[in-house]
């Protein structure tokens, strides 16, 4: 398989250099490093590389900001780096501060430069002469399916925008700086409709049909290209967010629209994703591989849309590494996360979750759900294998470097030691996302880690959260949350949860589900945003443990937290507001 090689495009006004996006005969471009508008218009293999260029604007999740993952800046984890951006912005409630800047404020640039691009390619693609080596035919076929892929990248940047900021002028024309007046007509915010649905969908949808279908996006040179299949899961996943409670009446959008939507994508694809999953793998290694196993190395058919990313090695991973095994700490899971885990057996250990998907604390505690046979003293035991797959905790098997190779969080020990500054801060690291083929001949190992943006484990829980909503509990909604569960090695089925049968038990239940299926792959700070319960997830303490020496387990309270009603939305980058007199987000 050949694999690209990096590559950056210099561009006046339109490209910064970026880092390579993945491994594909058809990415495997060295396009120049003084590119110019007019060299790019004059040549069209110029311009193929400079639209190449975009998908590596796809973000990667990985340490993103400053250090740290944007879970760390919601209940499920706490960077252990004193400088983390998501330690000094978010988690304090300093949305200005310059440590989250790749979030707050970056991805404002970042996101625009890319819709530019976009710009660029449909509306300047007709002044590219024909490429000599292909037919009249072939030319017009490739500059369609080139044409479908910038609208698509370009209703892609606009939604991430749309998350962080709400509606936002939409620019669909290449801006002129040396026009006197540029900026007037985009200073007015659309509505939630006009943004969403008559752009954003409405561009995913127009554009499908030109874009490569399955079997030619998953042919060996084409892997990671984007295709009918990818818009079509990133259209279920918007209609999803459009009839969640927060943009409940701001659109015509339903929860059996997005109901539909998912049960389509089963109907037209269902043959070819699915949820990864190999019989000589335990459930926490098919659970952990669905991320880390490949299409190029590893017959993964779960993930849809994937930022398309080189090999790495123990650099890649050293961040987020447990400081026993020479590693740096990084993304630290919380006890929050922990709690949200079932039994292996499907019960839950605690006796009642709100709705976003944790159990309900008193003064830091949950109650025990006492048949689920649960016990703080040995909470590791028995849970659901998601666990071990996501989480490293005392005790369990790990690494290398170590003595005895299982990870020590005891006061003073391997991955406690005594004046490391960056030891877990809950008691807990990383394990998922983590590819422990690294680890072996002395961190000298290589491995694959593609970002996710959609799996086909999503579809499944969209399609049972809107079905939920739409009539309550029924055999659909229980069959695509075995299927999820059942892949990870949970016994029983949720049709014979006396607790589950009414709609809002299930909801929670979704919720809890959703949480810990997709831990760390940046999905729970929007969906408890869609929910309408932020404030209540991410504003309550970050719980930890400590281990004694003879291994007695306490819960503790690892970090306090702010979060107010107006941080749904961040603040509009400070000088943009200056230059446009945008108006800026409440609250800011």
């Amino acid at each position: 398989m050949n694999k690209f090689i990096q590559h950056t495009i210099a561009a006046s006004m339109a490209i910064l250099a970026m880092g390579a996006t993945g491994c594909s005969d058809f990415l495997d471009k060295q396009p120049s490093n003084e590119l110019d508008e007019n060299k790019t218009y004059a040549d069209w293999k110029m311009f193929e590389a400079f639209h190449v260029d975009t998908y590596n604007f796809l973000l990667h999740g990985a340490n993103r900001i400053n250090g740290s993952w944007l879970d760390a800046a919601t209940d499920l984890a706490e960077t252990s780096f004193s400088t983390g951006g998501t330690l000094t912005t978010f988690n304090i409630g300093n949305y200005y501060g310059s440590a989250g800047a790749a979030e707050l404020t970056s991805v404002w640039e970042s996101r625009y430069r890319g819709i530019r691009k976009c710009n660029r390619v449909i509306n300047d693609m007709d002044r590219v002469p024909f490429d000599v080596t292909m037919s009249e035919d072939e030319n017009k076929a490739i500059r369609a399916t080139y044409k479908a892929e910038a609208r698509t990248f370009r209703a892609w940047f606009y939604w991430e925008l749309f998350l962080r900021y709400g509606p936002l002028p939409i620019v669909k024309e290449v801006l002129d700086p040396a026009k006197d007046d540029m900026i007037s007509p985009y200073k007015k915010r659309p509505t939630v409709k006009e943004y969403v649905v008559d752009f954003i969908l409405n561009e995913l949808k127009e554009s499908e049909a030109d874009l490569l279908t399955y079997d030619q996006a998953w042919s060996s040179n084409r892997i990671g290209r984007l295709s009918q299949p990818m818009s079509r899961a990133l259209q279920c996943r918007i209609l999803l967010y459009m009839a969640s409670p927060r943009y409940d009446g701001q659109t015509d959008i339903t929860w059996k629209d997005a109901a539909d939507a998912s049960k389509e994508f089963m109907n037209l694809y269902g043959d070819k994703f699915g949820l990864f999953a190999e019989e000589n793998m335990s459930p926490a290694e098919n659970y952990a591989n669905a991320l880390l196993r490949t299409q190029y190395t590893g017959n993964n058919n779960e993930v849809i849309f994937f930022r398309n990313d080189v090999v790495i090695n123990w650099g890649g991973i050293v961040q987020d590494t447990p400081v026993g095994e020479g590693g740096n700490g990084g993304n630290c899971p919380s006890q929050n996360l922990v709690d949200m885990y079932d039994m292996a057996d499907g019960s839950s250990p605690f006796a009642s979750y709100d709705v976003t998907g944790a159990p309900v604390y008193n003064n830091g505690v949950p109650a025990v759900n006492t048949a689920s046979g649960y016990n703080d003293a040995d909470m590791w035991t028995g849970r659901d294998p998601r666990l071990d797959a996501t989480v490293l905790y005392q005790g369990q098997p790990w690494g290398t470097m170590r003595v005895g190779a299982t990870i020590d969080v005891r006061p003073g020990m391997a991955d406690n030691p005594v004046g490391n500054a960056n030891s877990t801060p809950t008691g807990y690291y990383m394990r998922k996302y983590i590819p422990a083929s690294i680890l072996a001949s002395n961190h000298a190992g290589t491995a694959y880690r593609l970002w996710t943006i959609i799996r086909y484990a999503e579809i499944l829980l969209n399609y049972a959260e809107a079905l939920n909503e739409v009539q309550g509990p029924c055999q659909e909604v229980y069959d695509m949350l075995d299927k999820v569960r059942g892949r990870a090695g949970i016994a029983g089925s949720v049709a014979d949860r006396a607790d589950l049968k009414s709609k809002e038990a299930m909801r929670n239940f979704i919720h809890k589900e959703r949480t810990v299926e997709f831990a760390f792959e940046e999905h729970r700070s929007w969906d408890v945003r869609r929910w309408n319960c932020a404030v209540e997830a991410l504003a309550r303490p970050i719980y930890g443990v400590n281990v004694a020496m003879d291994g007695t387990v306490t819960r503790k309270v690892a970090q306090t937290r702010v979060f107010e009603p107006h941080m749904y939305l961040y603040p509009i980058p400070e000088e943009e507001v200056w230059k446009t007199e945008i108006e800026n987000n409440p609250g800011w």
